[in-house]
C-alpha cells in the first residue's frame, strides 16, 4: 500500500500494463470496499487491475490484506475530492479501459468482460449499470431510468470508459468534491464531445450504499447540489447533445 500527502504527488499505479482498470474511491466505508475488492477478484478476468483510492486516514482495519500482483490500494493522506480522484485514476492507469465502480457495487458475475466486450466494438465511449434519459420537461432537473439502451447519463455505481476518450472530453470535474451527479456532468461532457453511451444489464448488485445513506445530511446535500447547479448552469436546453426520446 503506498501512501501520499497529496492527490498531485501520485505518479503511477503500477509499470505492468492491464487490460483493464477497475477504480474504487472510498472515503471511509473501507470494509465495503474489501467486500466488493473480494467479488472483483471472484468474478473478473485476472488481466485487470483492482485499483482502491482511499481519502484522508479512516481505520484501515485489514484492508492491505487485499493487495497481491493486481491490486493497488493508494491513500491520500490530506483527503481527496471524488472528481480528482477520478482523474487520478483515468491519468495513471495502466489499461486502455478503466471502471469506475462504488465500493457499495458487487459483482454477481463477470460483468467486468461483458462491459470491455462492448467498449472494444468502438461504437461506445461508455457502458455503465444504471442511468438514463434527462427529463428535459423537468427542465433538465431529473433523469429517467429507460432501461438498456443508448442513454445521455451513466452514473458511478459501475461506469467502464474507454480512457482515451474520457479524457479527451475533459474528465471529471475537479470541483466536485462528492460524487453524486458528478457522474451526470462527466456524461453530458462526453456526450458534448460525442461521445455515445450505453446502459446495459449485468450481473451486479448494491449493497447499502453508505457513501449516500451514512453520511452528514447538510454536506450531502449541499454538495450534490453545487454538481448539479453546474449542470444546469453548462447544459441545460443543448438539447443537441441528447440522444433520441424512448
Amino acid at each position: 500500500m503506498k501512501s501520499y500527502s497529496r492527490i498531485g504527488d501520485l505518479r503511477t499505479f503500477s509499470k505492468h500494463e492491464f487490460s483493464a482498470s477497475i477504480v474504487l474511491i472510498a472515503d471511509g466505508f473501507l470494509e465495503d470496499a474489501s467486500t466488493s475488492i473480494e467479488a472483483i477478484k471472484k468474478f473478473a478476468p485476472d488481466n485487470c487491475a483492482i485499483i482502491l483510492i482511499i481519502s484522508g486516514e479512516p481505520d484501515m482495519g485489514n484492508i492491505d490484506q487485499q493487495l497481491d500482483a493486481r491490486t493497488f490500494i493508494v491513500q491520500i493522506q490530506a483527503g481527496v475530492g471524488w472528481g480528482e480522484a477520478a482523474n487520478a485514476a483515468l491519468k495513471f492507469a495502466p489499461s486502455p479501459y478503466v471502471i469506475i465502480m462504488d465500493p457499495s457495487t458487487i459483482l454477481t458475475g463477470d460483468a467486468i468482460t461483458l462491459a470491455l466486450s462492448q467498449l472494444a466494438d468502438g461504437e461506445f465511449s461508455a457502458v455503465g449499470w444504471r442511468g438514463g434519459l434527462v427529463n428535459v420537461e423537468d427542465e433538465w432537473r431529473s433523469v429517467d431510468d429507460k432501461g438498456p439502451g443508448e442513454v445521455d447519463v451513466l452514473f458511478s455505481y459501475f461506469l467502464a470508459l474507454n480512457r482515451e476518450h474520457a479524457i479527451g472530453c475533459g474528465g471529471f470535474n475537479n470541483r466536485a468534491i462528492y460524487y453524486r451527479n458528478a457522474d451526470i456532468e462527466f456524461s453530458l461532457k462526453l456526450r458534448q464531445s460525442q461521445g455515445r453511451l450505453l446502459q446495459v444489464d449485468l450481473p451486479l448488485e448494491q449493497a447499502r450504499h453508505h457513501g449516500y445513506y451514512d453520511v452528514d445530511p447538510k454536506y450531502r446535500d449541499e454538495q450534490s447540489k453545487k454538481n448539479y447547479d453546474r449542470i444546469l448552469e453548462r447544459f441545460r436546453g443543448k438539447k443537441d447533445i441528447l440522444v433520441p426520446r424512448r
